[in-house]
Order: structure tokens, then sequence, then C-alpha cells
């Protein structure tokens, strides 16, 4: 009898024991399957959808909103690095002491949404050097966040158009986040899995780490190609002022040369550490590119070169450079080198082409002494209204 029961005994302890395991494990997967469904509601309208739950299903951590929130001493202002179309980034530690970048989609913003996707499908699948690394996403109730490495010396803008910062930044040191920059474009270009147009390379786009190297961000805007494709149309043109390519601003049109077209101005931005669209007292073009044109023509281009680069200055190098520069803004998409072209003659000292005009180039109007009959005809202008474009 008592045999009996101690059989008995275990065997209800022994379903107990299945019970709770099954409890436990049917309640994670519930939990699973409630956030994938949750996310299937935000991205419901998305072509996307597909290739995301790919990347879900791959090496892609999701972190807990409460550990995120913890980071972030609940997202408080003290921790905020910055803020753009798609909503806030925020400066984390983790329990474990790893800091982090918390990129925090904002719920009024249909951008951001877009953008979020984006990275999510795209920026997952990328590794280089020069590309900055995801750690994961968080998806739960209202919350979208995109996790990333954090980077001390934060965004490009930040130090090359700042006079009190840009000293840090000698020619030796501005030459290697040039050529940083352009084996990440080349990466996403030629390289990667994936043919991969940025459609938004801009200063305040590439982030510094610790030791000044450069990493590009922001994939927000960025689109695939199959491996025939070489250039796409659209009719929403989103991108910044000043570094889009003449055929992407007004006709929609963009491809691998609208990624070199943006390269060239921020080149000669981080040259001259000034920007393409400041207004300068000494400049007579419209923007920095015409004026460093006009300086070209004439042979005087080391004259804008950043005063702060001082001693460290290899006059050679950077007449070169502002060359390739001026060789990636062409006016003509054909006419612009590839970024691998543009690999090679930043690490060769080879004949370069003469550049031909850039795009978006034409004089000041000085409206109480202008004359027709005796203004340049060298510069063009393109009356033609951009009417979509996103300030972020």
């Amino acid at each position: 009898m008592v045999a009996v029961l101690s059989i008995a005994t275990f065997f209800i302890l022994f379903l107990g024991i299945i019970f709770v395991y099954w409890f436990i494990k049917a309640r994670k997967q519930g939990i699973r399957r409630d956030r994938k469904y949750s996310f299937r509601l935000s991205f419901e309208d998305s072509t996307d959808l597909q290739e995301f739950e790919s990347t879900k299903n791959s090496d892609l951590p999701f972190f807990d909103l409460n550990s995120i929130a913890a980071a972030t001493d609940n997202f408080s202002d003290a921790n905020k690095l910055g803020q753009g179309g798609f909503g806030s980034v925020y400066k984390g530690l983790l329990s474990n002491g790893l800091e982090i970048a918390v990129k925090r989609l904002s719920k009024y913003s249909g951008q951001g949404i877009e953008e979020f996707k984006n990275e999510v499908v795209l920026i997952s699948k990328l590794q280089h050097r020069n590309l900055v690394r995801i750690l994961g996403c968080c998806i739960q109730g209202q919350e979208k966040m995109l996790i990333y490495e954090y980077l001390p010396n934060k965004s490009l803008d930040s130090l090359i158009f700042d006079e009190a910062k840009r000293s840090q930044l000698d020619w030796s040191k501005r030459f290697d986040i040039i050529c940083g920059i352009a084996r990440g474009i080349l990466y996403l270009h030629q390289d990667s899995r994936l043919r991969i147009i940025h459609r938004d390379l801009k200063a305040s786009n590439v982030l510094l780490d610790s030791s000044l190297n450069p990493k590009i961000a922001d994939f927000g805007m960025a689109r695939i190609f199959g491996g025939d494709q070489v250039e796409a149309n659209t009719n929403r043109v989103v991108g910044t002022y000043g570094y889009m390519s003449p055929e992407y601003a007004m006709e929609g049109q963009f491809s691998i040369k609208s990624d070199v077209y943006s390269f060239g101005v921020l080149l000669l931005e981080i040259i001259t550490g000034r920007k393409n669209s400041g207004q300068y007292e000494d400049i007579t073009a419209t923007n920095l590119v015409g004026h460093i044109w006009d300086l070209w023509r004439e042979g005087k281009t080391m004259e804008i070169v950043d005063e702060f680069l001082g001693d460290s200055c290899c006059d050679q190098e950077v007449q070169r450079c502002i060359q390739i520069g001026l060789l990636c803004v062409q006016d003509y998409a054909v006419d612009r080198p590839s970024m691998s072209a543009v690999v090679f003659m930043l690490g060769n000292d080879s004949t370069l082409p003469a550049p031909k005009q850039p795009a978006f180039i034409f004089k000041k109007t000085n409206y109480e002494s202008s004359n027709p009959s005796t203004s340049e005809g060298l510069y063009s202008v393109n009356d033609v209204s951009i009417t979509m474009i996103d300030a972020r």
C-alpha cells in the first residue's frame, strides 16, 4: 500500500512539474506572439514586412522597455543627445555597464515610422567599421526604439562647424575621416550583401568614436537596389538642403551617383570647416561649392582651407582632395566618379581629370547695382521649387 501511494505521489508530482514547465513556456511564447502581433499592427502596410520578419528572426536582440527606461533614467533631458524628424536620441547605461544610444521614435512622426522600418531591415544586415553598429531594438506597446553603440564624440558637424572644437581636427585626422566615410559608402554601394543608396549623407549623419573614426549613421532614407539596378525615381523628395544632387532635388531621380554628390559636398566642408549652405561675407557665390569652383579656376583654392589646419596642412594633399570633391559634385551624374574610383584616387597619386562645373552655383545678386547687360554668363539658375524637403 505504501509503495502504491509513493508511486502515485511521484506521478502527481511529475505531472505537476510538467504542467508548470508547459505553463511557463506557453506564457513566454504568448509574450513573443503579442510583441510580434503588436509590431505587425504598426507595420501592416509595409511592403517590406516579409523582409522585416526575416530580420526579426535573425540575431537582432530585442530589449525590454523597462531596461531601456532604467538605462536612460526614464528618458531624462539630461541624457538627451539630440533630436530629429524621427524623434529623440538618448544616452543610456545598461546594467552590465555598456553605454548605448537609444533612438526613440516619436509617436507623432509619420516620417519616423518609415525610418524605423528601414533601419531595422537594412542596418541589421550591415557590418563595416565605418558604419554605426546596431545592438538591437525595443518594440513594446506604443514604444519603438533602436539601440546603437554609443559614440562619445557625437556627430561630425558638432566638431567641424564649431570654431572652439574643430581645432582638434588637424589635417591628418580630417583626411582619415574623409577616407573612412568613402570606404563606408563604397561598402554600401558595392561590397555589402545589399546595394544600398543612403540618400541622406551629411555631416550630422557621420558619428565619431573615441578615436575620431567616422561611422555613417541614419539609414531611414536609404533604399535597396537590385543587382542590375542603377537608378530609381521617387515622388517624395526628402533630404537636406545643400547635400542633394540636382537630378534628385529636381526630378526625384536617385542613384549611387546621388551619394557621390553628397560625399563631395561633405568632403569640401571637412576641408574648409564651413557649411555648403551657410552665409559668409567673403563668399560671392550662393554656396560654398560655387565659391570653391571660382577659386579652383583661379588657382587659389588654398585660400578657402580652414585656417585651424595650420602647419599640419599638406598643400598638395589638400588640393588633391579639393579636386576630388569637385569631381564628385559635377552637375551631371554621368560625369561623377564611382565611390570605388574615389577611394582609389584618395589612396593614390594618379593624375586626376579636370572637374566640370558643379551644380547649383550662381552669383549672389546685388539688386541695387546689377546690370543685365554686364552680368557674367558663366552661371545658370534653375528656377525650380523643391517642396518636399524634410528638415532633419
